[in-house]
């Protein structure tokens, strides 16, 4: 075999630039006979720890490197013209593999414009174990030379070998048939003899296989948004960029051996090593007379007094145990790492959550304020969160308020060092049926036909193209009988599960004891730093990774504490709060939770109605038990709590376990109990056996069936004593193990679900007993999402508390209480900014504004920048002047004249011009106009606010709506994506207005539609394809209200859109109706004669049932609507249902 290696190469994190994956490319390279590959990407290190570890799996030498960008001159200049070049540089060592990263760093921290760009300065400074070659085309030697400006080249070229050394740098030789290749390596080996600089060859790898030359094409196509038709798009001349096997690199230098062999020994020279599982933990700085472990044991001591006053031998054992755990796995500077920056947020009255994950396991974390739920009192594991005899890092995430997350953030930036603290990198991914739509359009496809196929791919977690292929009939057949399909598929299968784009990790934040650079390359996501190495990577080389969460409903707590003691003067003790209160737990059972954190969907809500929860503990349960998978124990959960006497158990020994959850697994704590208390295990070793069940470990499943029943002794030490020993029969000791193999896998932790439990019931409380601070506080969080909005004044209304429009008098920046009733807050007006807001309030401490041209002096004197028209106007359409005396028509008719004369006023004062501003009154003469008729006053709310405020032009159609519609909006949006995952369609009948009609012709030349329909609670798109078009085209006027029938088809890629069948629109029921009266709703005999009358006699008069038992309005169906040429016939034929009586049918 002739010595080769590939040293330009690019893989899948050269985004939408190279194809091929990191683990491909070192098992290739073996195929082919090669003993060493490099990585290159371009610009970036993404891929290097993966590439990293898949060339050690496959015995294969990884050369690290990198393509980066050099600019002709300043690296932080934003200068457009100035020209970029390619350079390959490669770690030749451990000093060097430092250095790569920090310079790739640079390109993206300092130098980043277009593409991550660094100078020669930073080459020279960061040089040393550093191999550089002259790249491609795109590197400035060879583009001198395409030039034939051959001084240039030359000097370019001295450059680069002063700054790396004579043996570190080499130009390389490209051949893939392109014609300037061929052209400039002439150039360039009369270049290595003249300056006696060595010579390299490589292939610009960007594919693994020729045969992947078309799917590569297609994926620069997504990259730039074309299609394969197109000319003037960017696209590889040849079809020779991939990964070639020695013997074709000789066949193509068959003149220039050396420069292949050189490869070999540039390979041979690289030796880096990368040290995973140490840690580099940042030092905690203690106070003088303390060790890190004492301090740390100061605090905890401290923090268990002031927790549980006396301190018995349960908490001291616990605490001695997790304590010495903690210092024997090194953590104790984790501990008061986390400490500290929960303290800083608390002392800054940024409210921190009572715990996430594994972590609320822990009587430390407990006693140190990390989290907020006591483990002792809810039977929570140490073990489930710090395993001694599994060496991992421990794991606490931390939910704080969401508007002050960053100021924690920047906190620890502060106290450990820019250079230290970064926030995470993560990817996107071309999932399965992206990836099909993607390579739809690229090969240019008709968009319905890629739809069809890519629906065919069902919508589970962790599906790809060759799963469905499998399991789908649909999508085989297609991809078997249709060519057009098949090139479609096998293109997709090629480009899926490529990374698309880079973001940030929403929480994920890293902290070292050296500057980052050290251990990892930086990249930036706008003013973001982050690490280029994804969390999993971080936690192997021994970073500390920490989850920073912003917690929307943290910021509504808080909000809603803050106006309870402003309204109130109460001062609500979360701490202290009992989790007991009857009337909180009956809201619960009652399903009253919208706005209940993490119960207020309408899957969670219908739950609860069965469940009928009486206790907190069931609350956790309910909430580990609603998510995928735990789901199918719900009806076994809800039968066995009804129905204690109907719980059974394999052996007694379980029930004290599973009591509480009433004979079920729902825990993985459980699990690890169970595993302690029959098989004997120490709850360390009974969390590596769950793990094991969990993750489908066969072999280490059966090996640990047999430990768990018989015992095990190792060197004579007894690692369990078995299921038998402990006096559980073998085949019950069977049927114990084959249960917690069935629930392992679903079982959830019940940390985390006791911690979001509390900020649960804290949510319920506050709902139940002040309904209105929750409420304004809940609808301020949600400004902008007009859909929640829409749905929490809709509860509002339900809860009977009014909401008042936004005031320039009253309003503050959020949603306040005011009289019992909640007034909008200025934030949620469209145009409105904060600086505005902030001036108005402001101003507003003078006194209440009198008038318009009040209002405008003192806020532009307040803040002259903030004042702008839009703003005004928004407030006047909104109703934010109404309570100044005029009317809405009259404010927009001045409000512009009125600005300008105050502004105009004000500048000359300021240049000194004679003015007689303030000595003007600020009183104002309105125009003689009328008010805005009720309609269009909604329509001017609705457009400022996104909601109707003063009213809903449905609120006549209510019953009616009620009675027809067998869904609404919120229903619709909240069950989508169950029926995405079904990937089902279902049929709707749902009455609202209609808005944004737009028409078009299709290629059939057929009128179709689009609109949408908008009930109380939002909107949703409607298709009115031309077969109904045709027949409902009168039905469909704009701001009518309609009744619409048809299917909402599931799509992963877009919102909920109903497909019409019929459209029709309703009377105003503002005519006639006809009110018949009957003792019961219930009286079905009753009510089926008079609905056999009703329909003698169908007419447009809509008919009410009103039932006397219940005092409620029920609406009909239009089929029982009546004709009102024949009521008295009708009532004759009624009456005698209803003993005669004239009273019982009234038309009004």
């Amino acid at each position: 075999m002739k010595d080769f290696v590939h040293l330009h190469v690019h893989s899948e994190y050269s985004l939408l630039d190279g194809s091929s994956k990191i683990k491909e490319l070192p098992r290739r390279a073996k195929e082919l006979g090669m003993n060493s590959i490099a990585l290159t990407d371009h610009g970036n290190m993404y891929g290097v720890i993966a590439f990293y570890k898949a060339c050690k799996e496959e015995n294969i030498k990884p050369v690290l490197g990198c393509e980066v960008y050099i600019s002709d001159g300043d690296y932080r200049s934003r200068d457009k013209n100035m020209e970029r070049f390619h350079l390959i540089l490669l770690a030749e060592n451990n000093i060097g593999y430092k250095n790569l990263m920090k310079i790739v760093s640079e390109g993206y921290v300092k130098g980043y414009y277009y593409k991550p760009r660094v100078d020669k300065e930073v080459l020279a400074k960061y040089h040393e174990g550093v191999i550089a070659t002259s790249a491609c085309l795109g590197g400035e030697v060879q583009r001198k030379l395409l030039n034939r400006d051959f001084e240039g080249a030359e000097r370019a070229a001295l450059e680069y070998r002063d700054i790396f050394g004579v043996e570190n740098f080499f130009l390389e030789l490209q051949n893939h048939g392109i014609r300037e290749q061929l052209e400039v390596n002439k150039y360039l080996v009369q270049l290595s003899e003249k300056l006696n600089i060595p010579l390299i060859a490589s292939n610009d790898v960007h594919y693994l296989k020729k045969e992947d030359a078309k799917a590569h094409d297609v994926l620069l196509c997504i990259q730039t948004g074309t299609t394969v038709h197109e000319e003037n798009r960017m696209k590889f001349e040849t079809e020779e960029f991939y990964l070639k096997s020695p013997e074709e690199m000789y066949d193509l230098f068959s003149n220039n051996e050396e420069a292949l062999l050189n490869t070999q020994k540039i390979a041979d020279r690289c030796n880096v090593d990368i040290e995973f599982n140490n840690l580099h933990l940042p030092h905690f700085e203690v106070p003088q007379g303390y060790t890190n472990e004492s301090y740390l044991r100061k605090l905890v001591e401290e923090g268990l007094e002031e927790r549980y006053g006396t301190i018995d031998n349960s908490i001291l054992e616990r605490f001695n145990y997790e304590f010495n755990t903690i210092v024997s796995m090194g953590y104790v500077d984790y501990f008061l790492i986390v400490w500290d920056f929960i303290r800083y947020a608390r002392e800054q009255n940024i409210i921190v959550g009572p715990g996430r994950g594994s972590a609320a396991g822990s009587i430390v974390s407990y006693a140190l304020k990390i989290i907020d739920v006591d483990p002792l009192e809810f039977d929570l594991l140490f073990e489930r969160f710090l395993n001694p005899e599994r060496i991992s890092m421990p794991d606490i995430d931390i939910d704080f308020c969401y508007e002050r997350r960053e100021e924690v953030i920047d906190y620890v930036i502060k106290k450990y060092g820019y250079e230290n603290v970064a926030q995470i990198v993560t990817f996107g991914t071309l999932g399965a049926r992206a990836a099909i739509r993607d390579v739809g359009r690229a090969l240019d496809l008709n968009y319905g036909r890629v739809d069809f196929v890519a629906k065919q791919v069902p919508n589970d977690l962790n599906m790809t193209i060759g799963k469905a292929l499998d399991i789908s009939p649909t999508l085989l057949k297609e991809y078997s009988e249709d060519g057009e399909v098949k090139n479609l598929i096998d293109t997709a299968i090629k480009v899926e599960g490529l990374p698309r784009h880079t973001s940030t990790h929403a929480a994920g934040v890293v902290i070292s004891k050296e500057p980052l650079t050290e251990y990892v390359p930086l990249t930036r996501n706008g003013e973001i730093i982050a690490t280029q190495f994804n969390m999993i990577e971080l936690e192997e080389l021994g970073l500390l990774k920490m989850d920073f969460l912003g917690l929307r409903t943290l910021t509504v707590i808080r909000d809603a504490v803050e106006l309870i003691e402003k309204n109130h003067g109460v001062k609500i003790d979360f701490e202290n709060l009992a989790f007991d209160d009857a009337d909180v737990l009956k809201m619960f059972a009652k399903a009253e939770t919208l706005g209940v954190f993490q119960f207020e969907s309408a899957g969670m809500r219908s739950f609860l109605k069965e469940l009928k929860p009486d206790a907190f503990e069931d609350l956790v349960a309910a909430n580990a038990l609603f998510r995928p998978g735990p789901m199918n124990q719900i009806p076994k959960f809800i039968e066995s709590k009804h129905n204690p006497e109907k719980i059974s158990y394999i052996h007694e020994k379980l029930e004290d376990i599973l009591a509480s959850t009433y004979g079920c697994i729902v825990y993985q704590e459980q699990v690890m109990q169970i595993v302690q208390n029959i098989g004997g295990y120490s709850l360390g070793r009974a969390d590596l056996v769950r793990r094991a069940m969990s993750k489908k470990k066969m072999s280490v499943m059966e090996e640990e069936r047999k430990n768990f029943i018989y015992g095990k002794v190792e060197d004579g030490v007894v690692i369990c004593n078995g299921a038998i020993e402990n006096g559980v029969d073998e085949k019950s000791a069977n049927e114990i193990y084959d249960l917690m193999i069935d629930f392992a896998n679903y079982a959830f932790n019940k940390s985390h679900s006791v911690a979001y439990s509390v900020v649960a019931y804290r949510t319920a409380y506050l709902k139940y007993y002040y309904p209105k601070e929750f409420m304004a506080a809940q609808i301020s969080s949600y400004m902008g999402n007009i859909k929640q909005v829409s749905l929490y004044v809709e509860e509002c209304r339900r809860l009977g508390i009014e909401i008042l429009p936004p005031d320039v008098n009253e309003s503050f920046k959020k949603f306040t209480v005011e009289k019992g009733k909640i007034r909008f807050g200025l934030k949620a007006v469209k145009n409105v900014g904060e600086n505005f807001i902030d001036a108005v309030v402001e101003s507003r401490k003078k006194g209440k504004f009198t008038s318009l041209k009040d209002f405008i002096k003192r806020v532009s004197e307040t803040n002259p920048h903030s004042m702008n028209k839009r703003a005004v106007e928004s407030l006047i359409k909104s109703g934010g002047f109404d309570s100044l005396g005029g009317n809405r028509a009259q404010y927009l008719a001045i409000y512009e004249k009125t600005i300008d004369t105050v502004l105009n006023n004000k500048r000359n004062n300021i240049e000194g011009q004679f003015s007689l501003f303030d000595n003007v009154s600020v009183e104002e003469e309105l125009p003689v106009l009328k008010d805005f008729n009720p309609k269009i006053k909604l329509e001017l709310e609705k457009e400022m606010l996104g909601i109707y405020v003063s009213g809903h032009p449905l609120d006549d159609y209510k019953n009616i709506l009620g009675s027809i519609s067998n869904t609404n909006t919120n229903i619709i949006f909240e069950n989508y994506e169950d029926q995405i995952l079904s990937n089902s369609d279902y049929y709707v009948k749902i009455g609202g207005l209609l808005k944004n009609k737009k028409t078009m012709i299709t290629k059939n030349k057929k009128m179709m539609a689009f609109a949408s329909l908008e009930d109380l609670y939002g909107q949703v798109e409607l298709v009115i394809f031309p077969n109904v078009y045709a027949l409902a085209s009168s039905e469909l006027v704009e701001d009518s209200v309609v009744i619409v029938e048809g299917h909402i088809q599931a799509s992963d890629v877009e919102e909920p859109k109903i497909l019409v069948d019929s459209i029709r629109q309703i009377e105003s029921p503002v005519q006639n109706r006809l009110y018949i009266s009957v003792p019961s709703i219930n009286e079905k005999e009753l009510l089926n004669a008079i609905k056999g009358a009703l329909r003698n006699y169908s007419g447009n008069i809509p008919v009410i049932i009103y039932s006397e038992e219940d005092e409620k309005s029920y609406g009909t169906q239009r089929e029982l609507w009546a004709d009102e040429k024949k009521i008295d016939d009708l009532k004759i034929d009624v009456l005698k249902y209803l003993n005669n009586d004239p009273s019982k049918i009234v038309l009004r």
